[in-house]
């Protein structure tokens, strides 16, 4: 597979921090959701239908991602918790600081470090991604975890509304392997099954069937506003951008 996009959430988004916790991705599941887990409800929620005709260009800070490049935490932990394949970064697995992003439109002087990654697959090639994308749904999304460092652990970063920020890349089919993610690839084989640790991602189970079509249905934008980086087309200065007072809704 491919990467084609990258875009990410600031806010609330629902991430269910228990491994354990049962929920389900077929429509009576998903109804549920908010009642038994209540960062599931209310009109800030993800994933939604994004559209670059209908989002604001402005002249956008760069989003800063520092220490990506050559990341493999050591030893690799992955774990089948049968609603997708995650991630998680052991924070004694390394000596040196853990990847982290900053900039674009987060608060100023705000880091927010890697705590993990999970992916959302279709069973199918023209599904799999949460989000949609001009009207186009890809055979894949892969969702990076980043906590703001001025709060100490997961929970602690959830209860805020600037705790967390999620980066969202989106995947395609192609006939060869995607290099990039060999080194997570190769341990599919060893997680098929649940509560263990990706023929590669649709070969996984969920201990009853087939773990797949693990995206949630689109949620109502509301008012929301939706911005695009367009430093080139913009008649706006980025000096005259206030992000303290940044709009995010129609008034």
């Amino acid at each position: 597979m491919q990467a084609t996009f990258v875009w990410f959430i600031i806010g609330t988004t629902c991430i269910v921090q228990s491994s354990t916790a049962y929920f389900g991705y077929k429509k009576r599941q998903q109804h549920v959701w908010p009642r038994k887990f209540k960062e599931c409800g209310g009109k800030m929620q993800s994933p939604i239908t994004l559209s670059t005709s209908k989002s604001i260009a402005l002249p956008l800070p760069a989003l800063e991602m520092v220490g990506f490049h050559d990341f493999l935490p050591h030893p690799l932990t992955l774990i089948n918790n049968g609603h997708s394949v995650a991630l998680n970064v052991v924070k004694n697995s390394t000596h040196r600081r853990l990847p982290y992003i900053f900039g674009a439109m987060l608060n100023e002087n705000q880091q927010y470090e890697l705590e993990g990654l999970h992916f959302h697959w279709g069973n199918k090639n023209n599904r799999g991604s949460e989000h949609v994308l001009n009207d186009i749904r890809y055979s894949m999304e892969m969702h990076i975890i980043h906590r703001n460092i001025a709060y100490s652990n997961m929970e602690h970063a959830s209860a805020h509304a600037d705790g967390l920020v999620v980066l969202g890349i989106f995947f395609q089919v192609q006939d060869s392997d995607n290099d990039m993610i060999n080194p997570i690839l190769k341990y599919l084989p060893s997680i098929q099954w649940i509560n263990t640790g990706m023929t590669r991602f649709r070969m996984l189970s969920n201990g009853e069937d087939k773990l797949g079509d693990n995206f949630r249905k689109l949620q109502n934008i509301g008012r929301r506003k939706v911005y695009v980086r367009n430093v080139a087309g913009s008649k706006i200065d980025l000096v005259d951008l206030n992000f303290t007072n940044f709009i995010w809704f129609d008034e």
